[in-house]
């Protein structure tokens, strides 16, 4: 394995990325293969998935080149090629950066209830996969591993870290899901939601961190099939979702680990993650 041919300090090992210290301003940034669904690290992993998060992340951040990044390098040691970078040690602002131009996911199961997201008031009479009528900034908390991630309004951002932090964040946030929607939207892809984080420099510059834009962080639909309440093909792990609750037996209410991924799940999962590279950047495997 990888780690043990690192002669680094490993500062956090993470649900799917692990973080080692290069000197005290530099880190080397690692995606592993692990996937996580429902705030548990599933097995076995999926093959490859560490190096195609890091390849769309590199791809992305070069569309994305009026962002400042946190990425320095793509030179890595040899264990971690493919899958890792070099970046910056920042300062993270600890608020998960979601923008939605589509109701699904924890959005839409609010919406049925309040015909709210973090909120924000929503129109009445809008489906499982309807596009808002503009994208929406609706943050969360970042929870340990092992707990739930938390929606939170906008006013709760401010109380956690300032008025003029959270406004430039969610500024951010809404002008990247635009630029990035489309792109998509020029591929055949739907980018219905997805987050960012964000890091502060010691001069007090907020950087873009972390993956961006993958299937991990984003739920990508194909535009040619995409009806609202009828059918949304994803390219992204709502698939493995959708297995893990509805065929697997396992009850999510439990707070026991869901059961092995089946053969056919995790190479089908690949198949997704390798779909959404390929389509959105042009380039093969």
């Amino acid at each position: 394995m990888y780690e043990t041919a690192l002669d680094l300090p490993l500062l956090h090992a993470g649900k799917i990325r692990e973080l080692y210290a290069i000197g005290d301003d530099r880190l080397l940034m690692v995606a592993t293969d692990k996937i996580s669904a429902f705030d548990f690290v599933l097995e076995p992993p999926i093959r490859d998935k560490g190096e195609i998060l890091t390849r769309m992340s590199l791809w992305w951040f070069d569309q994305l080149h009026d962002v400042d990044n946190h990425v320095v390098s793509t030179e890595v040691p040899e264990a971690v090629a493919g899958r890792a970078v070099v970046c910056e040690r920042l300062e993270m602002i600890d608020i998960e950066c979601v923008a939605r131009g589509y109701l699904m996911g924890s959005g839409w199961a609010e919406y049925q209830h309040t015909h709210t997201v973090c909120g924000i008031e929503l129109p009445v009479g809008l489906q499982n996969g309807s596009r808002l009528p503009e994208p929406i900034f609706t943050p969360a908390t970042k929870a340990p591993l092992g707990e739930h991630d938390e929606n939170i309004s906008f006013e709760q951002t401010v109380e956690r870290i300032g008025q003029e932090t959270a406004e430039r964040i969610r500024d951010l946030t809404l002008d990247i899901y635009r630029q990035a929607e489309q792109y998509a939207s020029d591929r055949g892809i739907i980018l219905a939601d997805t987050k960012f984080e964000f890091g502060r420099r010691a001069d007090g510059t907020i950087v873009l961190a972390d993956e961006v834009l993958t299937p991990d962080s984003s739920r990508f639909v194909d535009a040619k099939t995409w009806q609202p309440g009828v059918r949304i093909d994803s390219y992204d792990k709502q698939f493995l979702r959708d297995w893990l609750t509805d065929r697997s037996g396992w009850d999510r209410s439990s707070n026991v680990a869901p059961p092995p991924l089946p053969v056919d799940i995790v190479e089908a999962t690949r198949q997704r993650y390798l779909d959404a590279y390929e389509t959105l950047t042009g380039q093969g495997w």
